[in-house]
């Protein structure tokens, strides 16, 4: 891969985990005005309206045919389906600080999964890295009085399914975006998305008798703006940079990103709320950013001269490794 490529990759893997960070702060706001279901009907409205007008226009262009739309259905069941569902239904059995425990084992489950299903490697200094970014988020929610109750073992499971449903989507997507652009996987999985929270969130509506006041939420400005960030910046945007991100990287290198968005709440929660910042918060921050170093930087550098290495010890020669490429074009085989 060129650098630049993967400096952008880099760029987008922790743009992504910035936006989710400020997401939690604009969640709040919008949860004070309307219900879960709502929320979320709403936010997707937006991010695929967003995402249909350059395409109106012509300035993306799309192209799916011949191509394997059930597995794209597949990949959007893990997001943003599974993942928003078993959140929503897991935080009300269980606390936020447990929400943000079970999340934190994501690039965990991550790593586990792309080495099973892409047979993606890690070194050492990756996994203790991706460890050590876990280890800082819990540090920081046990410390501040978070802790795992075993009476909510309903919501911890579904917050556990939760972290599972957004692992296999970015082993999925790793798979999918040697077939499809980052922008073709977005728009179809933000579409379903869209479709499906609306009818549940109609649905409820229609159920409940309140029907007409099922766009009310839209009367608040503090509502239409957290919408409008969930909307655009942390559904739409999000979903391009991770798309970028994973059709570069390996799945568990950016996976481990999303523990910064850890990082980024509490930074957002201090300047815009005026939340407390402890001695705790810090090291569980600096704690977290190490891992995603390690997890990156410092492992990536080991590969690099490990590859190097074998190349001087008489490993594939690049004009073997030309033929192996054009022998597996040849071949017609389907990526995976």
């Amino acid at each position: 891969m060129e650098p630049k490529n993967r400096t952008l990759a880099y760029f987008c893997a922790f743009a992504n985990a910035a936006i989710i960070g400020f997401s939690f702060l604009f969640t709040k706001i919008a949860l004070e005005v309307a219900g879960p279901v709502d929320t979320l009907a709403f936010r997707f409205a937006v991010s695929f309206a967003a995402m249909s007008i350059p395409v109106a226009l012509g300035l993306i262009k799309l192209r799916f045919r011949g191509k394997p739309l059930f597995r794209v259905i597949l990949l959007a069941a893990f997001y943003p389906l599974g993942f928003f569902l078993f959140q929503t239904f897991g935080l009300q059995h269980a606390t936020s600080a447990e929400g943000g425990i079970m999340y934190a084992f994501t690039p965990v489950l991550t790593m586990v999964l792309a080495y099973v299903f892409l047979k993606e490697t890690t070194t050492l200094v990756q996994k203790l890295g991706i460890l050590l970014s876990v280890f800082g988020v819990v540090f920081i929610f046990v410390m501040g009085n978070g802790r795992i109750d075993l009476g909510n073992m309903g919501g911890l499971l579904l917050l556990f399914f939760s972290g599972l449903a957004f692992a296999g989507y970015s082993v999925l997507a790793r798979s999918l975006l040697k077939l499809y652009s980052p922008w073709e996987i977005s728009y179809l999985t933000l579409g379903i998305g869209c479709i499906v929270f609306l009818a549940v969130s109609v649905a409820q509506h229609a159920s409940a008798g309140t029907l007409g006041n099922w766009l009310a939420p839209l009367g608040s400005g503090s509502f239409v703006l957290s919408v409008g960030y969930l909307g655009v910046m942390s559904s739409l945007v999000t979903a391009l940079t991770a798309n970028y991100a994973l059709s570069k990287l390996e799945a568990s290198r950016v996976s481990v990103f999303s523990n910064l968005s850890t990082v980024v709440s509490i930074a957002a929660g201090a300047i815009v709320l005026g939340e407390n910042v402890t001695v705790y918060h810090v090291i569980g921050s600096l704690l977290i950013i190490a891992g995603v170093t390690g997890a990156n930087l410092l492992s990536a550098k080991s590969k690099g001269e490990t590859s190097r290495g074998g190349n001087n010890k008489g490993g594939k020669s690049k004009i073997e490794n030309n033929k192996s490429e054009k022998s597996a074009v040849r071949s017609g085989g389907e990526a995976t």
